[in-house]
């Protein structure tokens, strides 16, 4: 059966744990004798993320993470390993079971002035997701909110595009949203956890799922941005 499509968007599947580090260490030696690690990564296997997640002042998006909507929408702008010149504006939706995800490119002086307030650029722009989250900034007082930092680590298996993902020393800003300042304070949220995903498409392979079996997981339904948000 096919996934089903969000303004041409294919779904995909989206299970997450919360593991010990030794969980993940057990894991890590399983899967990279059957999966590859993830090309982009570095020498060490990992990468550093960074996302500020967008909310308002009524924790619109929050709250609908907390209470389990089967239809919500999260606004994020991420970077990677610090590189500010190269942004993207990602909005990821739930429908039912299924995650969608759509992104554009976007500059460091524009997420700047989305900042700062000034918006009224973004009604036309030619990117549909940035007219999107004007929209949703406009009419619902959505703002850039927290800045969320982690390590992650990555497995790909070909078979049911499998993607495996460890996410760990995951750090928040506490309501500052100074994504390009790398000297922002950040605080540890929980150093003990690791957070693992499982995406994939329309089937998980056996061999993968087999792989994956450990002892006290537990199934979170959270995300980085609500554990971030604990903290304030």
């Amino acid at each position: 059966m096919n996934s089903m499509e969000l303004q041409g968007i294919k779904g995909r599947r989206e299970l997450k744990h919360e593991i010990t580090k030794m969980d993940c260490y057990l894991l890590r030696n399983k899967l990279k004798h059957y999966m590859e690690v993830d090309p982009h990564a570095g020498k060490d296997g990992t990468y550093l993320i960074r996302s500020v997640y967008f909310d308002n002042f009524d924790n619109k998006v929050l709250t609908q993470k907390k209470e389990g909507y089967y239809e919500r929408d999260k606004y994020r702008v991420r970077l990677y390993n610090d590189n500010t010149d190269v942004l993207n504006l990602e909005k990821k939706s739930k429908r039912n079971n299924l995650t969608f995800k759509q992104k554009c490119s976007m500059t460091a002086q524009e997420y700047e002035r989305m900042r700062s307030g000034d918006i009224h650029w973004m009604e036309h722009d030619d990117r549909t997701l940035i007219r999107e989250l004007f929209f949703h900034m406009n009419h619902f007082q959505l703002k850039p909110l927290t800045v969320v930092d982690y390590e992650r680590e990555v497995f790909i298996y070909r078979y049911g595009n499998v993607r495996v993902t460890f996410d760990s020393s995951i750090k928040t800003s506490i309501r500052n949203n100074d994504l390009l300042n790398r000297n922002l304070s950040m605080v540890e949220t929980d150093p003990d956890v690791v957070v693992l995903e499982v995406k994939f498409d329309e089937y998980l392979p056996i061999v993968i799922k087999q792989l994956l079996q450990i002892g006290d997981r537990r199934s979170c339904a959270y995300s980085k941005y609500q554990m971030s948000r604990m903290f304030g």
